[in-house]
């Protein structure tokens, strides 16, 4: 009963013109209404929607491309400085790397849609190469640093000792 009522209390509520186009939609009768955007007291057509949407979306990539060129010049740069033999900040690199790909990231998280563009997708691809090649370089670089510093663990540990606790030296003396 209290549901009755409620239910007669929105019909009476709802303007006349709202009640026959809900039964003329309903007995599928009437197209059904569209939803149009107001901006002030002007009414904005699809044309304008759809300019504006693809204002937007040009921006949108537009933005994506620059992040992903920003952080293909970091690289680049890096890269570059590796092949050489230049000296390297790493931290300044890496705290630079770190900032651009977290500003990538956010932004292809905010723009999955934009996955599709096909200059995006190439751009991601030119990227993903550079960063294969630092990768490399610098997995190179982290090798040899590794190498040296072993040499010198070793040849501090054989000036300290002195071969009392080593077979070797020992049998070395003799």
């Amino acid at each position: 009963m209290q549901v009755e009522q409620g239910a007669a209390a929105a019909v009476i509520e709802q303007p006349v013109a709202d009640i026959e186009l809900t039964t003329e939609i309903a007995a599928g009768n009437a197209p059904l209404p569209a939803l149009l955007s107001e901006v002030g007291s002007e009414v904005i057509s699809d044309d304008a929607d759809a300019a504006r949407l693809e204002a937007t979306r040009s921006e949108e990539v537009s933005g994506l491309l620059t992040a992903i060129r920003r952080l293909e010049t970091i690289v680049e740069e890096e890269t570059g400085a590796l092949a050489t033999g230049q000296k390297i900040d790493f931290d300044d690199f890496s705290a630079r790397k770190s900032r651009s790909m977290l500003e990538f990231v956010r932004l292809m998280r905010a723009r999955m849609h934009l996955g599709s563009e096909s200059e995006i997708t190439e751009e991601i691809q030119r990227l993903r190469e550079k960063l294969e090649r630092n990768r490399s370089l610098l997995e190179m670089h982290y090798d040899a640093v590794r190498e040296v510093a072993s040499i010198f663990v070793r040849a501090i540990k054989e000036a300290e000792s002195d071969g009392t606790y080593t077979g070797r030296v020992a049998q070395d003396r003799t």
